[in-house]
Parts: structure tokens; C-alpha cells; sequence
């Protein structure tokens, strides 16, 4: 069975979704990721995983669930601290961040059985997941983050590596206000959409 990942930063003002401010405070920019990041360990939690262990960089705090394993961030570029991540697991494992909290358990529910690797591309060009059947840390590492071209760079990675890939369905990553929006919409009665609905009312105040 596979090992769930999710790489994430402790929501601290300041620390998270910076691009969010304004029109948000670094408060209300602070609970809006917490809000994700719970959304998104709590699918996580109820998706079948051999193991799941948080990426974190910071410290846990309340909102984190039961039955997580927590691994500091190694150093380094996002590319180095997903590579390691991978370098972590023994057998399958699939990684995610804290960015989409529309995704479902269902999404995450992936099988290996005819394929080496799974790719979630995002919609600004990233990818919000990557499933290896067999974590190998060198794919990652050198990868680009945070451009256009990140998920294309990857995804030539795995197939110049003679990977088998077979795609998750594209989601939108929540960097902005218009994209945080657009995700609580698709997801309504997620903790992200009521969050946002609070901020949303204090920064018309």
C-alpha cells in the first residue's frame, strides 16, 4: 500500500501566502492556509495509505489530525526538500502540498499495479502531486519550481527516465485571492470556503 505525503509550511502570519496580501491580512492570509492544510490532511486521512506522514517545516500544531508521522523539511530549494521527502519512503508514495484543499480521498487513491509513476499537473504549470512507484529523490532534484514550466520539466523527467505515467486530474493551486475564489467554489462545504468567507467579510469591513 502506498505512503501518503504532504509537504507543507506551518501557517504563521508572514510565513504563508504571502501573495494573498493584500487584499487579506497576514493573519487572515494565515488562516486561510490553515484552513487548506486541514482540508487537505483530512482527505489524506481518509484516503487508504500504508503510512502518512506531514513534510513540515515549522511545528505542529492543533489543527493536525491523528495518525500522521511528522518529518522536519530538509534545507535547500523546493526541488531538494521534495526529493527528499521521497528519499524517506520505502515502496510507493504519493506526495501532495497544502495548496488544494478541493482535493478528495478519491484523488488520492492510486494503484500502481500498471503504471510507475502518477502526475498531477496543476493549472498555473506546477503539479499539485507526483506518485512514484519507486521513490527515486534524482528525479526531482534540478526540477525548476514555481514557473510556467515546472510540471512539463517534471513530467519530461519521468518519461526520459522510461517511467510508465498515468495523470491525476488538474487542479487549481490557491496562490491568489481570484484563486482562492475559484477553489472555494468548487469546494463549498470545505473548511477553505468557510474561512474564506470570514476573511472575505472582514476585509470588506
Amino acid at each position: 500500500m502506498t505512503t501518503l505525503l504532504v509537504i507543507a509550511k506551518e501557517p504563521r502570519p508572514g510565513r504563508v501566502k504571502t501573495r494573498l496580501t493584500p487584499p487579506f491580512t497576514p493573519e487572515d492570509a494565515a488562516a486561510l492556509a490553515e484552513a487548506a492544510l486541514c482540508d487537505t490532511l483530512h482527505a489524506v486521512a481518509a484516503a487508504p495509505a500504508e503510512r502518512r506522514v506531514l513534510v513540515l517545516d515549522g511545528e505542529p500544531g492543533p489543527w493536525l489530525p491523528a495518525g500522521f508521522d511528522v518529518v522536519p523539511q530538509s534545507g535547500g530549494g523546493l526541488d531538494e526538500r521534495l526529493a527528499d521527502a521521497f528519499a524517506g519512503c520505502e515502496g510507493p508514495a504519493l506526495l501532495v502540498g497544502m495548496d488544494t484543499p478541493q482535493l478528495s480521498p478519491a484523488q488520492l487513491t492510486v494503484d500502481f499495479t500498471d503504471c510507475d509513476a502518477w502526475f498531477g499537473p496543476a493549472l498555473d504549470g506546477g503539479f499539485w502531486a507526483l506518485g512514484l512507484a519507486a521513490p527515486d529523490p534524482g528525479l526531482l532534484r534540478g526540477v525548476p519550481m514555481s514557473t510556467a514550466r515546472t510540471g512539463a520539466v517534471q513530467r519530461e523527467r519521468l518519461h526520459a527516465a522510461g517511467l510508465r505515467v498515468r495523470d491525476l486530474p488538474t487542479l487549481r493551486d490557491v496562490d491568489t485571492a481570484a484563486d482562492a475564489a475559484a477553489v472555494a467554489a468548487l469546494a463549498p462545504d470545505s473548511r477553505f470556503a468557510a474561512c474564506l468567507a470570514r476573511c472575505t467579510t472582514r476585509a470588506r469591513g
